[in-house]
């Protein structure tokens, strides 16, 4: 077999093994897939600015987007809450947040501060969101309450968490988990979004 031959199908069983490992494990979805983060289904099922209406995203609010990735959602995020919001992006995964460095850099976008940290490692701010969003980010983490906590703790009484999971996401999260995680966290639920393949589930920190 050439070289070349198996060159490639080392990369190939490298890239297979790394799919599967992100399957069983509760580990963050690699940079390199990035198509599979934005694509035209998950624009369907969970588009930024369906995500954004259902949270009431207004100008000058202070918005968490935890678990950002690339800036799906940051970026739409940045120009709906306008250059008197500010928006918080906080990934684990460094070349995630070089992406979204630099599209924040090509589109100009100053409102937003990223984060290079986990949920769960206390680096967000207490009391300062109006809004957070985690979408099909909660199967990733291990510790899955220290995360809610962490964020009902960055939420200012009364904000709002909005939790999207969508299928198939392969570490969807069932509404009955994220109702019972958000209830231990402090969280109460204020209304749902279901539908076939996708739902969101918006959660309040009461005040």
């Amino acid at each position: 077999m050439k070289a070349r031959h198996l060159t490639a199908l080392t990369a190939l069983g490298a890239a297979a093994a790394a799919l599967y490992q992100w399957r069983v494990k509760s580990w963050p979805c690699p940079a390199w897939f990035i198509a599979g983060l934005e694509n035209p289904y998950f624009q369907w099922v969970a588009g930024a600015e369906r995500l954004m209406d259902r949270a009431s995203v207004k100008s000058g609010m202070r918005v968490l987007d935890a678990g950002c990735g690339p800036g799906r959602l940051t970026l739409p995020l940045a120009r709906r809450v306008g250059p008197t919001g500010r928006v918080v992006a906080l990934d684990l995964q460094r070349s995630m947040l070089d992406i979204l460095e630099r599209r924040l850099a090509e589109q100009r976008l100053d409102q937003v501060e990223v984060l290079h940290a986990g949920l769960g490692d206390g680096a967000l701010p207490e009391g300062a969101f109006d809004v957070a969003f985690l979408v099909t980010v909660l199967g990733e983490i291990p510790d899955g309450l220290a995360a809610l906590r962490e964020i009902r703790a960055a939420l200012r009484p009364g904000g709002l968490l909005s939790l999207t999971e969508a299928l198939p996401d392969p570490h969807y999260q069932t509404k009955a988990r994220v109702r019972a995680l958000a209830a231990a966290a402090g969280l109460q639920e204020r209304e749902l979004f279901d539908g076939p393949v996708a739902y969101t589930i918006n959660l309040w920190r009461p005040a």
